[in-house]
């Protein structure tokens, strides 16, 4: 499946009906075509627009305080096929062709900490080290 974005007018119309937190941000959950949960991030306003009228998964880095185009230091980019956002208007979820992994770990998933009767185990091994990733 193709993305087909909106106009922008179009999208303007959609972002003016999102209900961002009193940090101008929604949450963003990012999904893999077969119903696997890829990672959770934030965007605002502008983050958004750039992903409903590009197509290219953009978030924003809380701690960098900036845009964050997913891949772009990684090369593990994402790719939108669809967005929906919740009933309240506080929350995407966005359905994403993913290029390699999505968690900076190196993991396809960045759920992968399961919660058992005797704690936390992993439940899944990287697939690719930080340093392919990053060049570190």
């Amino acid at each position: 499946m193709t993305y087909v974005p909106p106009a922008p007018s179009i999208v303007d119309d959609i972002i003016a009906q999102v209900k961002f937190d009193a940090h101008g941000l929604i949450s963003a959950l990012a999904q893999a075509p077969d119903g696997v949960v890829l990672m959770l991030a934030w965007m605002n306003a502008d983050a958004l627009r750039e992903t409903l009228l590009t197509g290219r998964v953009c978030y924003w880095s809380r701690s960098r305080q900036k845009l964050w185009r997913k891949g772009e230091t990684s090369g593990q980019q994402q790719k939108l096929i669809e967005a929906r956002l919740d009933c309240d208007m506080d929350a995407v979820l966005m359905i994403v062709d993913q290029t390699g992994v999505a968690c900076h770990t190196g993991r396809r998933s960045c759920f992968y900490h399961g919660v058992t009767p005797d704690g936390l185990r992993d439940t899944s091994q990287p697939e690719i080290s930080a340093e392919e990733l990053y060049g570190r």
